[in-house]
């Protein structure tokens, strides 16, 4: 009896690294990718000091305006470490409560990672560089976020059905950004989320018309109409201040 073959096998190890599409033949790979995470406040009744709060910090942020609030405001934090992003918000909820009484809104608060579709031809570009350029652009002062859940009968699709169905999306975005009006900001959020989102969507541009608009045009697509399970809430916001470190 040969006991080596009855011995359980061992599982592999999947890999869990990020994959862009191949260049000469070899995919590219890489472990980074950006955190991002939105925290919303009301009751601020003076701006410059939470400006002064951010300000002190070492992260990348945005101060935004509360479209919906007028005392409100959402503060975008981004770091590679989520250790040190979470130490950081943590800072900046303590000051925000304790020494300026701000009233926190955690049902308001996304939280999200870069991730790659492995078809992206610069992977590094689009999982560091280009969300960062987008939040930070001073031409974009509009924005909105919002987490989103699929239905689970999406996932039962075939690859190629899926691929398909978010090909129609993703052209319409496109669309969009080529007339300059809107780029986004795709984050995967599957089990950083308190409410089981999948996803936080950001969406940025010079004016809010447009922004309204495209969320308007992709109600009408099929992954919209019959496998999006929720959305929202919706943060609308105006920068008021951009931090770009560095």
């Amino acid at each position: 009896m040969n006991t080596e073959q009855n011995k359980p096998q061992r599982p592999e190890a999947p890999d869990i690294r990020e994959v862009g599409a191949p260049i000469d033949g070899k995919p590219q790979v890489s472990d980074r990718r950006l955190y991002f995470q939105i925290h919303v406040f009301k009751k601020c009744f003076d701006q410059s000091r939470i400006v002064k709060i951010i300000d002190e910090g070492s992260l990348q942020a945005v101060l935004y305006d509360d479209l919906n609030h007028p005392t409100g405001n959402g503060v975008l934090l981004i770091a590679e470490d989520p250790a040190v992003l979470m130490a950081e918000s943590r800072t900046l909820l303590v000051k925000a409560q304790g020494s300026l009484k701000l009233s926190y809104r955690p049902e308001m608060t996304m939280t999200g990672r870069t991730y790659s579709s492995g078809r992206e031809p610069n992977l590094e570009e689009w999982l560091l560089n280009r969300p960062l350029q987008n939040v930070l652009n001073p031409e974009f002062p509009w924005a909105i976020w919002y987490p989103l859940r699929r239905k689970p009968e999406f996932y039962r699709l075939e690859y190629r059905e899926r691929g398909r169905i978010l090909g129609e999306h993703a052209l319409l975005g496109r669309s969009y950004a080529a007339g300059g009006y809107a780029s986004d900001i795709r984050l995967a959020c599957f089990g950083l989320d308190t409410k089981d989102n999948e996803f936080v969507i950001g969406l940025v541009g010079p004016d809010l018309h447009p922004l309204s608009r495209l969320i308007q045009d992709m109600r009408q697509t099929e992954q919209t109409t019959k496998y999006i399970e929720s959305l929202g809430p919706f943060f609308v916001g105006k920068v008021r201040k951009q931090f770009a470190r560095g």
